[in-house]
């Protein structure tokens, strides 16, 4: 069961060059969590190792935006985006994210996570849209939040002509590029 946390607005940054690795099994149960991982979110691996990953999950979070990466790994592709998450303490710090499918030959065993520390100027262009979709989904109400924001997202994007990974990629990598660690 996922602790009850109440959100603070402290910031947590770690090293652009560390890089939070974890695991889950299909139902997204954490199997494995690196020492950085453990570190920034401040869980042991005890705290982790069998919980559902969405135990950092901050709730400035749109459902929409993890519907969508659900969807795409379970098509079997990678999934790349940004995340804000939420630490033991309620503190908060912002991920690039890659998701892919663990397999072993044609078997899907789960899911393997990498992040990265999130550049400032993405989070700036990112925290707006998440923004949008939670007044979609709040004004939708639960049964239909996760389809809202969503198809608010898939409007938006297609508006701008591109995707949501094309978007967050070109936000990532201009981003780094202009990025100076704190």
């Amino acid at each position: 069961m996922k602790p009850k946390i109440t959100p603070t607005n402290v910031e947590v940054h770690f090293s652009p060059d560390e890089i939070i690795v974890s695991k889950t099994d299909l139902k997204g149960r954490i199997t494995y969590a690196n020492r950085v991982f453990m570190r920034v979110a401040d869980y042991s691996e005890d705290d982790l190792l069998g919980v559902q990953h969405n135990i950092v999950r901050h709730p400035d979070m749109p459902r929409g935006a993890f519907r969508h990466l659900w969807d795409t790994i379970q098509r079997g592709e990678e999934w790349f985006g940004f995340v804000k998450n939420m630490t033991a303490k309620g503190h908060y710090y912002w991920v690039f994210a890659n998701v892919t499918v663990d397999r072993f030959g044609d078997e899907v065993l789960g899911y393997y996570s990498v992040r990265r520390q999130a550049p400032p100027q993405a989070i700036e262009a990112i925290a707006p849209i998440y923004a949008e979709m939670l007044r979609i989904e709040r004004e939708a109400g639960p049964a239909k939040a996760c389809e809202a924001s969503l198809a608010w997202l898939t409007q938006k994007l297609e508006a701008l002509g591109t995707t949501y990974e094309a978007l967050v990629l070109e936000l990532f990598f201009q981003g780094r590029k202009t990025h100076v660690a704190p």
